[in-house]
């Protein structure tokens, strides 16, 4: 499996918004077990009130990650391949 980078920008509408598309994608990410898997998000601040996010995940191949994008109902507005991972210190808390 790959790496990928999703960019969903101005995705939601506000926290309850985000909560509720985190457990569609948990969910359809747990039937699609073994082609995709989520590792972490990264929430944007896009200004009025406006979130996007920056989602990290394991998949099989750009088509898996679009597929469950379609099916939990999340935008997408990019899809990056990611080449390699360099840390520099760990997430913080």
């Amino acid at each position: 499996m790959n790496l990928y980078a999703i960019m969903r920008r101005d995705g939601f509408t506000d926290g309850a918004a985000l909560e509720a598309a985190s457990k569609r994608s948990k969910s359809v990410g747990d039937e699609m077990e073994g082609d995709l898997r989520w590792i972490r998000s990264y929430v944007l601040d896009e200004g009025e009130g406006a979130l996007g996010t920056i989602c990290i995940y394991q998949a099989i191949s750009e088509e898996a990650i679009r597929k469950h994008a379609a099916q939990a109902n999340l935008p997408v507005d990019e899809v990056i391949l990611i080449a390699d991972t360099a840390i520099g210190r760990p997430d913080p808390s």
